[in-house]
């Protein structure tokens, strides 16, 4: 039975990781490791398990988030199928190859050191992006496949959807942002159903996981989350079409200095 505490954080949690994955075509794992992470740990998990839990749980709400979004994008006809159709099958082994193999492997600690560089990382390109003319041209499907599976390996190791690579990636190309962030979203859907099968078997036979556990997957905040999320998705891919996204990006990227920072310490003091 959940506490009333918990479930509306875990409501709150959703709400917002959903808007923005409409929004920003990311599948809000940047915002949901760092607080599942302090939940669990709340709760009495250790450090290095909970980590590892909070990656894998945000990754398993993404399959929700994505296909809320993703309709969304498509009814607008924004989503490239062409460029997800090549990019898919490298995503797929990309992700299997991470989380069930690489991450079954690594600990906690050094997960949470490698979520917030990364984290840190992405949110400086956020901030430092400038206005250049996109410059180079889809590549092959030898590329694309190989892209695919750079996308799906990292998103694999830090319960992300994705789109932090796959955004800049293709806007470089030539695809007009909105698109990108379509499509995008579009690929946060295998790029987390593969995932997931990896952390679930990876993770069926860890000692000490908590209660309603299915591998490293938290089932409670996994079903909260994935409500309101689904709810929240839509809603954000139609301001993704009004607001200005660049201000917003802006926003965001602040924010994601302060969970970055935050996981860092979680990996530095175990």
């Amino acid at each position: 039975m959940l506490d009333i505490l918990l479930v509306a954080e875990l409501a709150t949690l959703g709400i917002v990781a959903g808007f923005l994955a409409g929004l920003l075509g990311i599948g809000g794992g940047m915002i949901m490791v760092p607080f599942i992470t302090a939940m669990l740990g709340h709760r009495g998990v250790p450090a290095d398990l909970a980590v590892k839990m909070a990656i894998a749980t945000s990754m398993a709400t993404i399959v929700f988030t994505s296909a809320s979004s993703v309709r969304a994008h498509h009814r607008r006809g924004a989503v490239r199928w062409d460029i997800f159709r090549h990019l898919a099958p490298g995503i797929v082994l990309g992700s299997l190859v991470a989380s069930a193999g690489v991450f079954a492997l690594l600990k906690g600690r050094p997960l949470a050191i490698f979520f917030g560089l990364f984290v840190g990382f992405s949110a400086t390109r956020m901030l430092l992006a400038s206005a250049a003319t996109p410059d180079r041209r889809m590549p092959g499907m030898a590329g694309l496949w190989a892209a695919g599976g750079g996308i799906g390996f990292l998103s694999g190791l830090v319960g992300a959807g994705g789109g932090f690579i796959s955004v800049p990636f293709m806007t470089r190309r030539n695809v007009p942002i909105h698109a990108a962030v379509a499509t995008s979203a579009a690929l946060g859907f295998p790029i987390a159903l593969a995932n997931v099968v990896g952390y679930v078997a990876s993770g069926l036979q860890v000692d000490g996981l908590p209660p309603a556990s299915v591998g490293y997957v938290w089932l409670p905040a996994l079903a909260v989350i994935a409500v309101f999320s689904m709810l929240l998705a839509p809603l954000g891919a139609r301001a993704a079409h009004a607001l200005p996204v660049a201000k917003l990006k802006r926003i965001f990227g602040c924010l994601l200095y302060l969970l970055a920072a935050y996981m860092l310490w979680k990996g530095i003091t175990g």
